[in-house]
């Protein structure tokens, strides 16, 4: 049997997926750098905390595959759509806050740029898988039916 089976995942789900796979790729790519003359750049793995909201990206794709490939999980008090709707936006506002907290700017002469620092391909990947994968897992979520875990009545006690 497969680790994933992608035969049992429906559109939504492999876009999910995906977009986990896209977060774990762009760790190794550079989060934030600086170019001119020396060129220097910084992986995901030590962009700070940015890091952890794309690991948490990672968690839900690989969470919803395993999950919808029969892969025995540990049973949990939330909903699948909950737990995958719950990664994914705090792994996305990790990623996006780390992105609004890199410093970025350039120096130019004479209309010609010579130094530039700021986010990198790693981070924006990173970004738009977030923003994707938020957006999938919030339509997961909203075919699933399933209750916020706060969002559930009391029992009337007569």
């Amino acid at each position: 049997m497969a680790f994933i089976d992608v035969k049992k995942l429906s559109t939504i789900d492999k876009v999910v997926v995906g977009a986990g796979a896209v977060a774990l790729l762009s760790m190794f790519l550079p989060w934030y750098g600086a170019s001119g003359v020396v060129s220097a750049s910084v992986s995901g793995f030590s962009s700070g905390y940015g890091w952890f909201g794309a690991l948490l990206l990672v968690a839900a794709g690989l969470y919803l595959g395993l999950l919808r490939s029969g892969q025995q999980m540990p049973t949990i008090a939330a909903g699948p759509g909950v737990i995958v709707l719950g990664l994914s936006a705090i792994g996305a506002l990790l990623v996006v806050v780390r992105w609004i907290s890199v410093p970025s700017g350039s120096a130019s002469v004479g209309g010609a740029t010579y130094f530039s620092y700021g986010p990198r391909i790693g981070m924006i990947l990173a970004l738009i898988a977030g923003v994707v994968q938020v957006g999938c897992a919030l339509m997961l979520f909203r075919r699933s039916g399933e209750k916020l875990p706060w969002d559930h009545k009391p029992s009337s006690g007569a």
